[in-house]
C-alpha cells in the first residue's frame, strides 16, 4: 500500500527507513522521499514512526 502518493513510496519502504534509523518526518523524507510533496501523508508517517519505534524498545526497558 502506498503511504506517499506524490513520491510513490510504499508503507514497507517507510517502515524500512524507520528501522534503519529515521526517527522524524524529515529523516524519512531523506531516506525514501515520503512526505516531501504535498504533505498529506505526514500523519501516517508519524504513526509508522511511533509504531516502529515502540517495536525497537526492548522488553522491560521502559520502567
Amino acid at each position: 500500500m502506498y503511504v506517499c502518493i506524490c513520491a510513490r513510496v510504499r508503507e514497507c519502504e517507510v517502515r524500512e527507513a524507520v528501522r534503519n534509523g529515521a526517527r522524524c518526518e524529515e529523516a524519512v523524507g531523506e531516506a525514501c522521499g515520503a512526505g516531501t510533496g504535498c504533505g498529506s501523508c505526514l500523519p501516517r508517517i508519524d504513526e509508522i514512526i511511533e509504531v516502529e519505534s515502540r517495536a525497537d524498545t526492548p522488553v522491560g526497558a521502559a520502567r
